[in-house]
């Protein structure tokens, strides 16, 4: 058997392989107009005066963090989360951590809509590679019924390869007016040589990935309209922190941050 360092480098190898060819179809769909229709969606909502909310459980919480109050990114925008209805709600941080995971109770859907300071200029994006857990489906019918576009990013070879556990049995693909494919494999994983156990999972990679595309392609299609394109610059520069400030004043409680 070869040295653990060759061994090593030759998965490392197989692992870059597998993010790049990703990263490089997700460039050609943009390039091609394959995200257009979503771009569209949030630059009318950002120029009507209205906030993209985020939503995404377990990892996919790393997509709405990243379309949500970071540098680079658009200033109205909000980072919707499970625990919000324990923070923000009725319910018991210890039922965070139960099981089943809350990510599967469809109940909970309501709970965490409710805490949302929402307007009907609002667009919802739900990130969930698998996109059948309840409340994921949950939250995106809901906004449905309440008059949001809602723009999905969800592994199709995964979520057409399982069942739907929402009672309304839907995925997030099918009730979604714009679907953005995160092209992760079913079970995420990419490696099946390495162990017994696939490893190198990639769909957190490709969701950033989808993010900081998505916010590109706003900016751009808001700056060609000569619209305003609200950023965050880093708050560790010297003046962002206020600028930044300034600018969310602008939102009142429709936007919330925290640590």
């Amino acid at each position: 058997m070869p040295p653990f360092a060759d061994r090593f480098a030759g998965h490392v190898a197989q692992f870059g392989t597998e993010v790049q060819d990703r990263l490089d179809r997700l460039s050609t769909l943009a390039t091609s107009g394959g995200l257009d229709e979503a771009v569209g969606l949030l630059a009318d909502c950002i120029a009507a005066g209205g906030v993209v909310q985020a939503f995404g459980t377990g990892h996919s919480e790393a997509f709405a963090m990243e379309v949500a109050g970071r540098a680079g990114g658009l200033i109205p925008t909000n980072k919707v989360a499970l625990r919000d209805a324990a923070l923000l709600g009725d319910h018991e941080i210890a039922e965070l951590t139960g099981e089943p995971p809350l990510e599967r109770d469809p109940n909970i859907a309501q709970d965490v809509f409710d805490t949302v300071v929402r307007d009907p200029r609002d667009v919802f994006v739900i990130a969930s590679n698998s996109g059948v857990n309840g409340s994921v489906v949950g939250l995106a019918l809901l906004a449905k019924e309440n008059g949001h576009k809602v723009v999905a990013v969800t592994s199709l070879e995964h979520t057409l390869a399982v069942e739907p556990k929402h009672p309304s049995g839907k995925r997030l693909s099918e009730i979604a007016d714009v679907v953005i494919d995160n092209l992760a494999p079913y079970g995420d994983a990419t490696l099946t040589d390495v162990s017994d156990i696939a490893v190198g999972s990639v769909s957190s990679l490709t969701a950033a990935y989808i993010a900081q595309l998505l916010t590109i392609g706003t900016v751009t299609a808001l700056t060609e309209r000569g619209e305003d394109a609200p950023l965050y610059v880093s708050a560790n520069v010297p003046g962002g922190h206020d600028r930044n400030k300034a600018i969310e004043a602008r939102y009142g409680d429709r936007l919330r941050r925290s640590a």
